[in-house]
């Protein structure tokens, strides 16, 4: 089933979560670990993300270098329907941008329909770590718009290979939101313009970027409404739980701390107490967007569950 047929048919807030694939070299049952302590909570999906490749040098025997691809998880597709066929609940795999060719893509959706995936979030993705500036593979897309124009496209029957008949897709198609402006825009004018382009080419839900003030997403749904925008636009919140998400999400994610908020983790000495912080602070940020009627209040687990399922049990 669609995520936007689930949220047309929600009476309430839906609860969903998203997980990391593992590392490889470790089993499919680290991620059930992950999804077990949150079924209680009949989540309609679950995301599962993607990390791109990265590069290592390898000296070669004539001395000079081998720049090397490698990926430290598996793919999304096989993950999708471990969890679809354990759970039966809907999986969304993230489709990225980043170091993917167009014939990938294409692969990567023929794969996912043969499996009856019918949902993916598309994302450019980021930067690797060795790139100052995001680059897109050669052959592939630079921004998430093109990334949805080819799935539409699937959708209506148009294949990159014409050679035969073709079957259309029947993809529903998530993108991503920034209430706190993302990094790259100009400004919020400017972001909220592209991300009327990536609705405009298809996109039927929003997915935001996490947020700690809920004044900022609740300012973020009106400005898109203001624009023309209005599909369901679904927060995403992250528990904090270690002493370096003080400093790490800031950088990474370029958000904010309320002050309220950074008040009260300025007094934590450890990860326990930074722990309990976040756990207090996702109650209550949850609650107050789910009194607001929310279409669905989306969990960043990281694929560990304890702070997910300590917030969800006081607000689902």
């Amino acid at each position: 089933m669609k995520v936007i047929d689930h949220l047309n048919a929600a009476k309430s807030t839906l609860f969903s979560f998203e997980i990391l694939p593992p590392l490889k070299g470790k089993s499919i049952q680290s991620i059930y670990d992950g999804i077990d302590p949150l079924m209680e909570f009949k989540p309609k999906y679950i995301n599962v993300t993607y990390h791109r490749e990265e590069y290592i040098f390898k000296e070669r025997a004539n001395g000079l270098l081998e720049k090397i691809a490698i990926r430290k998880r598996p793919g999304t597709v096989g993950i999708c329907a471990a969890i679809m066929n354990k759970y039966h609940v809907d999986a969304v795999p993230h489709l990225i941008c980043g170091g993917f060719s167009k014939d990938e893509t294409e692969n990567a959706l023929i794969d996912l329909q043969f499996l009856g995936i019918d949902n993916v979030l598309a994302l450019r993705g980021d930067s690797i770590k060795t790139e100052s500036a995001f680059r897109p593979h050669p052959e592939g897309h630079a921004y998430a718009v093109d990334l949805i124009k080819q799935v539409i496209n699937m959708n209506q029957g148009n294949y990159m290979t014409e050679d035969y008949q073709l079957e259309p897709t029947n993809f529903c198609i998530g993108t991503a939101g920034y209430p706190e402006k993302h990094f790259e825009a100009m400004n919020m004018s400017t972001d909220l313009h592209y991300l009327k382009q990536k609705v405009e080419a298809g996109a039927e839900y929003i997915v935001t970027q996490m947020f700690f003030d809920n004044k900022k997403f609740f300012d973020f749904v009106n400005a898109c409404k203001e624009y023309g925008i209005n599909v369901p636009i679904i927060p995403g919140i992250k528990p904090i739980k270690t002493l370096a998400h003080t400093t790490v999400l800031p950088k990474l994610f370029h958000i904010d701390f309320p002050e309220a908020l950074s008040k009260e983790l300025l007094k934590c000495k450890s990860n326990d107490e930074v722990k309990r912080v976040g756990i207090e602070w996702g109650i209550e940020q949850s609650k107050e967007l789910k009194a607001m009627n929310v279409p669905g209040i989306h969990y960043y687990t990281m694929s560990n569950s304890d702070e997910v399922k300590a917030i969800a049990s006081e607000v689902f």
